[in-house]
């Protein structure tokens, strides 16, 4: 989207989308241990029996990959605000962020996916290192919202909680 025709705020949808996932993420860190035990059972040849946690991590992870695929749909329509003005290291900083979030929103499940369903072992260990990455990276966007709130009090949270449609 050009910039003369960027929008100047997020919409309803973009920021619901957002908050779900992030609710979504929260809940794959909370059930991860009972996926991994049922995991650890996998590779040692047991028998896995029905567990709702982690149907729950199963069902999230999908969840995830089809809300940021969507929500990457929504910024090629729609587009998103123009980022507010800040030093040219910051603006590089914040866009390979969210690229790696959005990167790992989709790379996760499927390479979940590919562990779980699939039983292919690089791809669990791959997982296992991007949970770490996507970790470091939401806090490194949560620090840099708060600098932005009560820092340079800029007004870029407020984008994500008032709709601008």
């Amino acid at each position: 989207m050009r910039p003369e025709t960027a929008p100047t705020g997020y919409s309803r949808l973009q920021i619901a989308l957002h908050w779900i996932v992030v609710a979504l993420i929260a809940q794959q860190y909370l059930f991860k241990d009972a996926m991994s035990a049922a995991w650890d059972r996998v590779t040692e040849g047991l028998e896995v029996g029905f567990d709702p946690l982690v149907l729950a991590h199963v069902a999230g992870g999908a969840l995830v990959l089809t809300l940021a695929v969507w929500r990457l749909a929504l910024r090629a329509r729609r587009g998103v605000p123009p980022a507010v003005e800040s030093g040219t290291g910051q603006a590089l900083l914040a866009r390979l962020t969210h690229v790696g979030l959005y990167a790992l929103m989709i790379l996760m499940p499927v390479s979940g996916a590919l562990a779980w369903f699939g039983g292919v072992e690089a791809a669990a260990q791959g997982h296992n290192v991007m949970k770490i990455v996507l970790l470091a990276l939401i806090v490194l966007h949560v620090v840099g919202a708060l600098y932005h709130q009560f820092i340079l009090r800029d007004g870029t949270l407020a984008r994500m909680r008032r709709a601008q449609d």
